[in-house]
């Protein structure tokens, strides 16, 4: 069997296809499914994706299988259910694990491309895809942050342009803008000249600019017109989530009501929990209407509080982010986001005045931290970071393991979390043994 091992085993290596030649592949087939094998093979790709278990990640599957057939999946299930089909490639992993492509739906960049900058970025969006595949994201959300008014419209369309190409790995789904209509005082490293009121007009022309791809808007829901805000976002389909703010009780479940039910990554930019007064964090945590974003690097929030934010919340209320900048993926040294300078050094992102600008650890990594600081379990930590974006966003062909979904998948090696293969629509977009060469 040419199976990929651990590395200390002597065995290491991505296993090459293997095309059998055999009686066709038997299933027990799901409804809908019964006439899965006897359409025409004709310039089509079956494969077969094996491993020690699957994440679907509604279930665990022990000794499972993934059957693809060009960019949809066709079954999933446990090996024994599967035999040999002609032409059938197969990649047979040991010593692995197998879960859906992971949804990151706020980063700001990764390997030297800056979403709020495109023009200026020293690395394509390409470079951002590429390096997202290499750590088992299939989509991702490019983020922007507030900058001059015209700045930021040509910046939304130049990004629209180049998210309509195909990219060589990670799917860019969305656009994600975090601001300008946010609080001055939680502003984060975004910078202040760029901070402004509630305008509904210039809101209107953000999401046009995109032309189509925004999906989420952060806002302070203390501004004027916060309210007026969320039916425009939601009148566009946009998400309205509520962030970047220093909201109390009143303010924040106004703008619930009005039909904002998500919050940018809970417990950053915003005052922190407070024994007698309410306010976005404590409303966000309580209140089932609302699904919080979590940034996952284990730095930004402290283990107790991520404790605490999945003690509260159902686990389909969490979505894990990145929240990473153009950093990630690169050595130390200065980087631009936006109109800011950051400094990286061994994994940290600060602005000069020392405040937190961003990560640069993607979610290949971070989603342990929702085991080990969170106390979930594997499945619940998995979906937060593939089926629950998937569900918030209304991706629905992604984010499990399924029947007609799309092929985005990822598989890691158990001993190291290391990402050996990523596929994204049907695509083997990364594969270790290619990096190696």
């Amino acid at each position: 069997m040419n199976r990929c091992g651990s590395p200390d085993s002597g065995q290491w290596r991505i296993p090459a296809p293997r095309r059998f030649r055999n009686p066709r592949i038997t299933w027990a087939q799901p409804a809908g499914w019964s006439d899965i094998w006897g359409r025409n093979m004709k310039n089509r790709t079956r494969r077969l994706y094996l491993a020690d278990y699957l994440i679907t990640p509604d279930r665990r599957i022990d000794t499972g299988a993934v059957l693809c057939e060009n960019e949809r999946i066709l079954a999933v299930g446990g090996l024994s259910a599967f035999q040999m089909e002609p032409e059938l490639e197969v990649f047979e992993f040991m010593n692995a694990y197998l879960t859906p492509g992971f949804i990151d739906t706020h980063i700001h960049g990764a390997g030297g491309f800056d979403a709020s900058s495109v023009d200026l970025s020293p690395k394509p969006i390409e470079s951002m895809s590429t390096i997202l595949a290499e750590r088992g994201v299939t989509s991702f959300f490019p983020t922007v942050v507030a900058a001059p008014r015209e700045q930021m419209l040509s910046n939304l369309q130049r990004l629209a342009g180049e998210m309509a190409r195909e990219l060589p790995g990670a799917d860019a789904a969305g656009i994600n803008i975090e601001g300008p209509f946010i609080n001055p005082f939680k502003r984060g490293a975004q910078e202040e000249e760029s901070i402004i009121p509630i305008d509904l007009g210039y809101a209107r022309e953000l999401i046009e600019a995109g032309n189509g791809l925004v999906k989420i808007m952060t806002f302070a829901p203390e501004l004027e017109n916060a309210e007026k805000l969320v039916e425009l976002l939601l009148e566009y389909g946009v998400k309205p989530s509520m962030g970047h703010s220093v909201a109390n009780e009143v303010q924040t479940l106004r703008a619930i009501d009005a039909g904002a039910s998500y919050c940018t990554h809970l417990f950053n930019g915003m005052p922190p929990l407070h024994q007698r007064e309410m306010g976005l964090s404590s409303i966000a945590l309580t209140d089932d209407r609302v699904t919080v974003e979590l940034i996952i690097d284990g730095r930004h929030i402290h283990p107790r509080m991520v404790d605490l934010a999945c003690r509260c919340k159902t686990s389909s209320k969490l979505v894990g982010i990145s929240d990473c900048t153009m950093a990630a993926g690169m050595p130390n040294g200065e980087y631009r986001i936006g109109p800011s300078m950051i400094r990286v050094k061994d994994g940290y992102s600060q602005t000069d005045q020392g405040i937190l600008a961003g990560t640069t650890t993607m979610l290949d990594t971070g989603w342990h931290s929702l085991m080990s600081g969170g106390h979930l379990t594997e499945l619940q930590a998995a979906s937060a970071v593939t089926s629950n974006p998937a569900n918030a966003f209304q991706l629905k062909d992604r984010g499990l393991l399924l029947p007609n979904r799309r092929a985005d998948l990822a598989v890691y090696e158990s001993n190291t979390n290391r990402p050996l293969l990523t596929v994204c629509n049907g695509r083997i977009v990364y594969r270790a043994e290619d990096r190696k060469k």
